[in-house]
C-alpha cells in the first residue's frame, strides 16, 4: 500500500503477531466498578448489573442514602450498553445498580470523559520535538501518550487502551510500525497503553531515509476503542490535533536567525553613508550664499562717483551769481552811454 516493497504487507504481518487473538474482544466487557468512557458502544455489562435492570446516579454521593436519584436509566440490554454523550454528559462518577425495590445494590461502573495528548520526542537529544516543529535527521523518536484512557486496563483480559499512532510521511502515506537503529520494527497501531504518562521509547530511526524522507511529517493519535471516536469524535478527547514536525539535518530556526541578521548588516551602512554626502552638499550653499553680498557694493560706488560733480557746486562763494550779474549791468550801461 504504501510502496512497491510491500511494506504494507509486512506490517500487517507483525500486527497480527503483536495483538493477541480475541484481546480487542474483550475490551468491552465490563466488571463492577469498572471505568467506562463516554462514547463506548456495544459493552457487555451483564457482570456490572449482577442482575440489576435499572442504573442511578446522583449529583452529591452525600445524598445517595438520603434522597432520590438525580437520574435513572433502565437498562433492557446489558450486552450491547451505549454509554451515550449526550445522555452522560455531565454526570459522571459513579453509577449505581437499583434493585427491584429502588435501593442501591453496589456500584455498577463509573463513567469518565476521555482525554488524550500526544508529544514526539526526539530521543537522542532528549527535548520535545512537538515544541519547535523540527526532527533532526538521524534522531531517534519516541512518543509520550499521556490520558485517562489507561482505565481500560482494568477489564478482565485487557492489557490497556488501544491508542494508534497516525505518522503521515510527507508523500501522504501512513506508517503502521516504525523501525528504530536497532533493526527492531514496532508497531504503532492500537498500542496498549497501561500508565499515563505512557512512552513507547525509541522506535523510530530518522535517519532511514529510504523509509522516511526527508520533508514534513504529520502525526498524531486516536483511539476508537468500542467506536468511541466514532461516536464523541472531539479533539483532546478520542484524538489528539496533529503535529507537523520537519524531518531535516538543519535546524530551520537558524536559518530564519541567519537570515534576519543580514538585512540588519546592511541597513546599517547606508545612514554613514547618506550622511557623508549630506556634509559636503551643505558647504556650496555657504558659498553661494555669501557671495551675493558683495555684489551691490560696485553699484553703490558707481552711484557715489555720480554724484561726485553736482558737489562741486557749494565751492562757489556766497553771491558770486549776483555780482557777475551787476557786472553785466554796468558794463551794458556804459556802452550805451558811449553810443550817445
Amino acid at each position: 500500500m504504501f510502496n512497491s516493497t510491500g511494506k504494507f504487507v509486512t506490517v500487517s504481518i507483525l500486527i497480527l503477531l503483536v495483538i493477541p487473538a480475541g484481546a480487542l474482544a474483550a475490551l468491552n466487557t465490563i466488571t463492577p466498578a469498572n471505568t467506562v468512557f463516554l462514547g463506548e458502544e456495544n459493552l457487555n455489562i451483564i457482570a456490572a448489573m449482577d442482575g440489576d435492570s435499572s442504573i442511578a446516579w446522583w449529583a452529591s454521593a452525600a445524598e445517595i442514602q438520603t434522597s432520590s436519584p438525580s437520574y435513572t436509566i433502565s437498562v433492557a440490554n446489558p450486552s450491547a450498553f451505549f454509554i451515550s454523550p449526550t445522555e452522560f454528559s455531565g454526570k459522571l462518577g459513579p453509577w449505581y445498580r437499583l434493585n427491584t425495590t429502588g435501593q442501591v445494590n453496589g456500584t455498577a461502573f463509573t463513567v469518565s470523559d476521555p482525554n488524550l495528548d500526544l508529544r514526539v520526542m526526539d530521543a537522542t537529544l532528549g527535548v520535545d520535538a512537538s515544541e519547535n516543529g523540527w526532527i533532526t535527521t538521524g534522531s531517534e523518536v519516541s512518543f509520550k501518550i499521556t490520558t485517562n484512557l489507561y482505565q481500560m486496563g482494568q477489564r478482565p483480559g485487557v492489557t490497556g487502551a488501544p491508542v494508534t499512532i497516525k505518522v503521515q510521511a510527507p508523500d501522504g502515506a501512513i506508517y503502521s510500525a516504525l523501525t528504530n537503529k536497532n533493526g527492531v520494527t514496532t508497531n504503532i497501531d492500537n498500542i496498549a497503553v497501561s500508565t499515563s504518562p505512557y512512552s513507547t521509547g525509541a522506535i523510530w530511526d530518522t535517519e532511514r531515509s529510504a523509509l522516511y524522507p526527508y520533508g514534513t511529517y504529520r502525526i498524531w493519535a486516536e483511539c476508537n476503542a468500542n467506536s468511541m471516536k466514532d461516536n464523541y469524535g472531539d479533539v483532546g478527547k478520542t484524538y489528539t490535533s496533529a503535529w507537523g514536525i520537519l524531518d531535516q539535518e538543519r535546524n530551520p530556526l537558524i536559518g530564519v536567525s541567519t537570515w534576519t541578521a543580514s538585512p540588519t548588516t546592511l541597513v546599517t551602512s547606508p545612514p554613514t553613508t547618506v550622511k557623508t554626502t549630506t556634509t559636503s552638499a551643505t558647504v556650496p550653499p555657504t558659498i553661494v550664499t555669501t557671495t551675493p553680498e558683495p555684489t551691490p557694493l560696485p553699484t553703490t560706488a558707481t552711484i557715489v562717483q555720480t554724484t561726485v560733480p553736482a558737489t562741486t557746486a557749494p565751492t562757489k562763494s556766497p553771491g558770486f551769481d549776483s555780482l557777475l550779474t551787476g557786472t553785466a549791468l554796468l558794463i551794458a550801461t556804459a556802452l550805451i552811454f558811449r553810443r550817445n
